[in-house]
């Protein structure tokens, strides 16, 4: 089967990305099952009712997320009742949603997705590496599973592709909106890629305009970010992994240009 992940969409472009390049992607691959990291669809900051309603018409079975999936305060609540979009499952206890779900494919062959998050530089929580130990022992997962690595820096990315190689079928990283060049299956089995870089638009920094972002670099004082328009790209990668081993078999990384 084909797994497609979608980097972090960010704003109306990259809800536009999604629009018209998903539809494509998925026949031209033959995509059997599409993951999104969404928690900068709203404006570049969090989900709303609206853009989750939006994108849950399109083609996409599990949305992920990340530390920014709090910043639309109205959403929040939502997340106990929505049963196809996850937060990283290493927020401590007590917080609303879940991190992981299990959904099938048109086929009927059901695909674990977990959601986690990196401790270096983000938000105080739990570890992701004794968090994903603890689910894969404790809860009956198929024998696909893909793993979002939402983190800042390369090496926390890099180190839990290692520790779940040839425990989950694929880990791909979020939250640094660059694409990285490292696509490779591991000793194990593990489809890896160390960011999928983002979806939306290429013309600013991270997907937002660049004035305001240097004058912050200039001053080191707080600008309001604003979502960049122009460069528009769909950024994915496909897993192809046998459904019996649960293990990849090849890996493809690419940007499709919407703009």
């Amino acid at each position: 089967m084909n797994l497609l992940f979608i980097g972090d969409v960010i704003g109306s472009p990259g809800r536009r990305a999604l629009r018209e390049g998903l539809g494509g992607v998925i026949d031209r691959k033959k995509i059997d099952f599409t993951v999104a990291n969404v928690e900068n669809a709203a404006g570049g900051f969090g989900v709303t009712m609206d853009t989750y309603r939006e994108m849950n018409e399109m083609a996409i079975d599990v949305f992920t997320s990340g530390n920014h999936i709090w910043d639309k305060k109205d959403f929040v609540p939502h997340l106990d009742e929505l049963d196809n979009l996850i937060r990283p499952a290493n927020y401590p206890p007590g917080n609303p949603g879940k991190g992981w779900v299990v959904r099938p494919t048109a086929s009927g062959i059901p695909v674990g997705v977990i959601n986690l998050m990196g401790q270096v530089y983000m938000p105080n929580v739990d570890s992701p590496f004794r968090c994903v130990d603890d689910l894969l022992a404790r809860e009956k997962f198929p024998k696909i599973i893909f793993v979002d690595m939402h983190a800042e820096v390369t090496s926390e990315k890099n180190a839990m592709g290692h520790h779940l190689d040839g425990r989950v079928s694929a880990v791909a990283g979020t939250h640094t909106h660059i694409p990285t060049a490292d696509e490779r299956i591991l000793p194990g089995g593990t489809g890896y890629l160390t960011d999928v870089g983002a979806t939306g638009p290429y013309d600013g920094i991270i997907g937002f305009k660049k004035g305001p972002i240097l004058e912050k670099f200039l001053t080191q004082t707080p600008r309001s970010f604003e979502v960049a328009t122009k460069d528009i790209r769909l950024s994915c990668v496909v897993f192809t992994i046998d459904e019996e081993s649960g293990k990849t078999t090849a890996v493809e990384r690419f940007q499709v240009r919407v703009d």
